[in-house]
């Protein structure tokens, strides 16, 4: 079996060639957080791919909040054994049940809520969370969030929830890339000190290199280790759009734009196949 960087350059090809296949979606959120997701699905987080249960009973649970980088959890979720990775090629395409966001309708295993109305996931999450409490259930929520996204309100009635209701079995990363549709976050609404604001609120904070494998396993080790003290866990993970193409990173340009025949020929060349192209 490839390592977890070998993983993530196989996600990242599916990536490059579900958004070209479609000739749309959004890549460069995607391939960011190709690092994350990789040691969440393959490493850290306690899942049965097969048989689905949407219920999650004895589970850990993902929430992908910025639904619209849906490439990167496909491509996760049919590495992982969730359903045949030839399907892949069905993103975005017409009574697909791999939609530009996630949904439940087509009942596509891994996905248990549908996401992408920005600024919710946080909510369900913790409702998701809370739901384990109640149920006995020791298993961990997880969920992922963009910088950007932040700026809707509701976040911040969630982030104010959940450390006065003791929500301590919530593990929730933010992208901190610094870019989103129309630019630079600093440009568009400027954010601040992130990790500030959520140690204010009275969350346990930790920081990572989103795009370090290594960092990236050892801080959701630790975060796991902080879970049933009596706070819920943010982590503040900093990440370069695009990351894995040199001529993609770092441009808010590819935060929605399918790469033509040749911007893919030429970002995939950076790229190893280590599990075979779909």
């Amino acid at each position: 079996m490839p390592n977890l960087t070998e993983i993530a350059s196989q996600i990242r090809r599916d990536i490059l060639r579900m958004v070209h296949g479609a000739n749309s979606g959004h890549p460069g959120g995607s391939l960011g957080c190709a690092d994350f997701i990789t040691a969440l699905y393959f490493k850290i987080m306690r899942h049965t791919p097969q048989p689905f249960d949407m219920d999650a009973r004895e589970q850990d649970i993902f929430i992908l909040s910025n639904g619209h980088i849906s490439p990167v959890l496909y491509s996760a979720l049919a590495r992982s054994g969730y359903f045949d990775p030839k399907e892949l090629a069905t993103f975005r395409k017409l009574n697909s049940r791999l939609q530009g966001h996630p949904t439940t309708h087509e009942g596509l295993p891994g996905i248990r809520v549908s996401t992408g109305s920005l600024g919710q996931g946080m909510s369900v999450a913790i409702g998701a969370a809370l739901a384990k409490k109640l149920n006995q259930d020791q298993n961990v929520v997880y969920s992922l969030h963009g910088d950007g996204e932040l700026e809707e309100g509701q976040n911040w009635e969630a982030i104010m929830f959940a450390p006065f209701h003791n929500v301590d079995n919530l593990i929730i990363t933010v992208d901190w890339n610094g870019q989103q549709i129309d630019g630079p976050t600093y440009k568009v609404l400027d954010l601040g000190n992130i990790k500030e604001k959520f140690l204010s609120f009275g969350w346990s904070v930790l920081e990572m290199n989103g795009n370090d494998m290594d960092e990236v396993v050892a801080t959701l080790t630790e975060a796991r280790s902080m879970v049933g003290k009596g706070k819920p866990i943010a982590i503040m993970m900093r990440t370069i759009m695009s990351k894995g193409v040199d001529f993609m990173e770092n441009d808010h340009n590819w935060h929605g734009v399918a790469p033509d025949d040749e911007q893919l020929k030429r970002a995939l060349a950076e790229l190893p196949e280590t599990l075979g192209d779909y």
